[in-house]
């Protein structure tokens, strides 16, 4: 299968929908999945007409679905686990990608170890009831290696992650929305259509503003105070110099929707 077809990329208006599609193999991360994914984010990061993207799976023929597996052990077995990184992206092509746009996740299914980590990679997410998802490795004498040990206890609290990392057990969808790592929650089979209806949600919202608040809000994890006001400082001239300042305040003015060019 080549990569065109085992990560796809189209795009809806100014959405891009990146889709993993190897549901035979649970769409595990090989090393077509993994150049796929960056190239589809470089795809995303190079387009001025698409503001933000959707990454979810196909999960078409399987009995349980499921999001992502993590790393291919076939391909590890074989000796490609190198395969599954890329320089820029880290794992999959994607947990250390650095990127200006934001991405929502929509998972209908298990996300567990390397398909949590990608998760936990994405700015947003939408989960169906039927989700679940984990970081196992401790029962394989593994560590998550993408990311998760930090990330987790991030966004869901130091407790909540340590429990979930040390047993290996998956969060329910149900617990990960009360803990704060999902979004928002759907009914099974619905979380494509959820995902899409946030992300034209925020496009109703300036681009180049959207971009810039998403920057700081993720600095704020490491960074100090007096580093995020600088960078709050520097994003708030930024964002008067575009041309979309100028639109918006005449949009307010006028009464009227404003129309955004990402400029």
């Amino acid at each position: 299968m080549s990569d065109a077809q085992i990560v796809t990329y189209e795009v809806t208006g100014k959405v891009a929908v990146i889709t993993l599609n190897r549901p035979d193999a649970r769409n595990a991360v090989n090393g077509d999945v993994a150049a796929g994914l960056e190239a589809a984010i470089d795809k995303l990061e190079a387009d001025d007409n698409v503001w933000i993207a959707i990454l979810q799976a196909n999960t078409t023929g399987q009995e349980r679905p499921v999001f992502c597996a993590g790393a291919d052990l076939k391909a590890i077995n074989s000796g490609k686990a190198a395969d599954l990184n890329t320089r820029r992206g880290g794992f999959a092509g994607f947990v250390y990608r650095e990127r200006k746009k934001p991405v929502i996740v929509a998972v209908d299914g298990l996300a567990t170890a390397g398909g949590c980590e990608i998760v936990l990679t994405a700015d947003m997410v939408v989960a169906s009831t039927r989700s679940a998802f984990g970081l196992a490795e401790v029962k394989r004498n593994l560590i998550a290696g993408a990311g998760g040990l930090f990330r987790l206890p991030r966004i869901i609290g130091r407790n909540a992650a340590m429990e979930a990392i040390l047993t290996g057990d998956p969060i329910p969808a149900q617990r990960a929305y009360e803990l704060g790592l999902v979004n928002r929650l759907c009914e099974p089979g619905k979380a494509q259509e959820a995902a899409m209806a946030l992300a034209l949600q925020v496009c109703t919202s300036a681009p180049v503003a959207v971009w810039e608040s998403r920057k700081i809000v993720l600095a704020s994890d490491t960074a100090d105070d007096a580093t995020l006001i600088q960078m709050t400082n520097e994003g708030f001239g930024r964002v008067l110099q575009s041309e979309d300042t100028k639109e918006g305040l005449s949009a307010f003015i006028e009464k009227r929707p404003p129309n955004w060019t990402g400029r």
